[in-house]
């Protein structure tokens, strides 16, 4: 499909995440239309992978604002509050069961996705467009580029591109750094059945492992399957020197930083049908811009951080919720609208992303399990983060 077409939109938004669909929502509600624009060719181009905990503070609050909050009870996943936390002997070292009463209910992040996108009208988001470049042509209006030699133009650019946002040059020269940890990604799919052992140790919801600066962090999904994370203090080209594709050596590579490690944590890789790194970068915690006249960024573009406070997907729903209503509280002036949202978008970023940046140094410090056991044997509400 070709656009060389030039087309203005009062109101465009880069990234069909989470937080730029929340916006997108909120301003329909409002009489307001937004396009949304996504690199990817379809809602169905990848998996959205993974389970997110929906805060009451923010992401919930979100999800009213959209209008979506009943729907969103729907698809709840019953149990995913459960959490366990283990040393790399196998000992739990605390273990709470999800009895329904806490604030933080686990869901599909494709789900959740699935539930924003059928709550746009059609053609709000569209698919296919790869930013190439973007840029000011004055009186707070911008040009943004695609890939398929299409141009738009704007009164209101969101970037809510994700971590290497291109719409972050035009307001901020930051950049993501590197916090130290790797993830390696891996799934135990029908886990009940295929693999009884690694969905004993998992549990139903929440699973965290930790000792000597590194551990697991899991998920039972809502499919069955088991979502693992194993996380690593290396060097940021330690995943160049490990071949993933030849998933034999990679899982050799990746346990042989869990030597002695208890077997049935170690299944958790050894046993796993899939295995993709993953290295975790941050902006600088209080990452924080001059207003810029008709562009404004939102979660990961604005304040990408560590995962380590469960704050990511929330925070973006909720900044794209404020955004919208901040626009819908100040018609006709873009830049009233966009000082308000900014003014409290960036003390609550900052407090998220220091979060964050003690949650990565207490997990994985010295004495880590011992923080965390201490940490969750304040109750379930502590725990579900």
């Amino acid at each position: 499909m070709n656009h060389h077409a030039s087309s203005h939109h009062p109101i465009a938004i880069i990234g069909a995440g989470l937080g730029g669909l929340t916006a997108a929502r909120v301003l329909h509600l409002h009489g307001i239309a937004a396009t949304v624009f996504d690199l990817e060719e379809s809602p169905e181009a990848r998996t959205q992978g993974g389970m997110l905990d929906i805060h009451e503070e923010n992401g919930q609050k979100a999800l009213l604002a959209c209008g979506l909050h009943d729907a969103f009870r729907e698809i709840v996943h019953e149990g995913g509050q459960a959490m366990r936390l283990l040393g790399p002997d196998g000992t739990v070292h605390a273990a709470h069961e999800d009895d329904g009463t806490g604030g933080r209910p686990e869901v599909d992040r494709g789900d959740l996705r699935d539930l924003l996108l059928d709550s746009l009208p059609e053609g709000t988001v569209r698919w296919g467009r790869k930013v190439t470049g973007v840029r000011a042509v004055g009186e707070g209006r911008h040009e943004v580029d695609f890939a398929d030699g299409s141009t738009v133009t704007t009164g209101l650019l969101v970037g809510a591109d994700g971590a290497w946002s291109r719409v972050r040059s035009l307001v901020s020269e930051a950049r993501p750094a590197y916090t130290g940890i790797s993830f390696v990604e891996t799934d135990l799919y029908e886990a009940a059945t295929r693999h009884p052992r690694s969905a004993e140790v998992v549990g139903g919801g929440f699973f965290l492992a930790l000792g000597d600066g590194r551990g697991f962090l899991a998920h039972r999904e809502t499919d069955g399957s088991l979502h693992v994370y194993a996380a690593l203090r290396t060097e940021e080209g330690w995943t160049d020197t490990v071949d993933f594709t030849d998933h034999a050596a990679a899982k050799a590579a990746v346990l042989a930083h869990f030597e002695g490690w208890d077997e049935g944590l170690r299944g958790l890789v050894a046993d796993a049908e899939t295995i993709t790194p993953r290295r975790i970068h941050a902006l600088p915690v209080g990452h924080r811009w001059d207003r810029v006249p008709g562009v404004t960024l939102l979660g990961d573009a604005a304040h990408l951080m560590s995962p380590f406070a469960g704050e990511g997907a929330n925070l973006a729903m909720f900044d794209g919720a404020e955004l919208a209503l901040a626009v819908a509280a100040h018609p006709g002036d873009t830049e009233a609208a966009l000082a308000a949202y900014e003014a409290a978008l960036f003390p609550r970023s900052e407090a998220s992303a220091v979060e964050s940046a003690a949650s990565l140094d207490t997990m994985f410090g010295a004495r880590g399990l011992e923080r965390m056991a201490a940490f969750f044997s304040q109750g379930p509400a502590a725990a579900a983060g």
